[in-house]
């Protein structure tokens, strides 16, 4: 299988080795040859983390119909049924999965459909593992409109991430498993559903896949 690297990852990769080449080069020349060594070293490791950090592996989603897939590397951390009143407007089932820093962050559609709305909204910088977090963290906010059923999608920030992107436009065809965006060092994902509308499948702890993991089924 193979491993690309994102596009937008590129300012966080050369930076890391220039700075690591600049200060060997620099305390080497000022007779400090233990730092510049040092610098040389920090920057190749930092450098070489980028690289693994925003690797974007190629996958073949699961071609199966009626399955909903995971958005994202990681753990579920929870499955719960809730209100949602801004874009389902009702009851909802919340699948959360929560990201450390080694996961892929590359987030990627739980089914194909038309991305109707799009929203980043501003906001507080809790841990992520706090259930609060979905709602008043910073985080973007995904609307997927498929024919048989729609689905909200999260990305939210925690203490120490500070950026979200997602690659869309609104009214824009995806297909399930495309790639939809990345979080950035450690981060958590939501998936919201119509409760009524599916059968999850996965449970707390479980460790997924995006794009390859099956976490529910629409039932009706």
């Amino acid at each position: 299988m193979k491993t690309g690297i994102v596009k937008c990852g590129w300012v966080w990769i050369i930076p890391p080795f220039v700075l690591g080449a600049a200060g060997w080069w620099l305390l080497t020349r000022a007779g400090y040859g233990a730092a510049g060594w040092t610098a040389a070293a920090a920057g190749l490791v930092l450098g070489s983390f980028m690289i693994y950090f925003h690797r974007d592996p190629q996958r073949i989603p699961p071609q199966e119909e009626g399955i909903i897939l995971a958005g994202a590397d990681g753990v579920i951390r929870r499955v719960e049924e809730l209100h949602e009143p801004d874009y389902l407007q009702g009851p909802a089932v919340r699948i959360s999965i929560y990201l450390n820093p080694f996961d892929v962050h590359v987030n990627r559609s739980p089914l194909g459909g038309r991305v109707t709305r799009l929203a980043y909204t501003p906001g507080k910088h809790m841990l992520t593992i706090m259930n609060a977090a979905s709602e008043v963290n910073e985080h973007s906010s995904i609307f997927i409109d498929n024919p048989r059923i729609c689905c909200l999608v999260r990305q939210i920030v925690g203490p120490i991430v500070r950026r979200v992107v997602y690659w869309l436009k609104e009214g824009q065809e995806i297909a399930p498993g495309q790639t939809i965006g990345m979080m950035r060092f450690g981060s958590r994902l939501d998936i919201y559903l119509p409760s009524s509308r599916v059968k999850v499948i996965v449970k707390k702890g479980d460790r997924v896949s995006a794009g390859l993991t099956v976490v529910a089924r629409i039932i009706n």
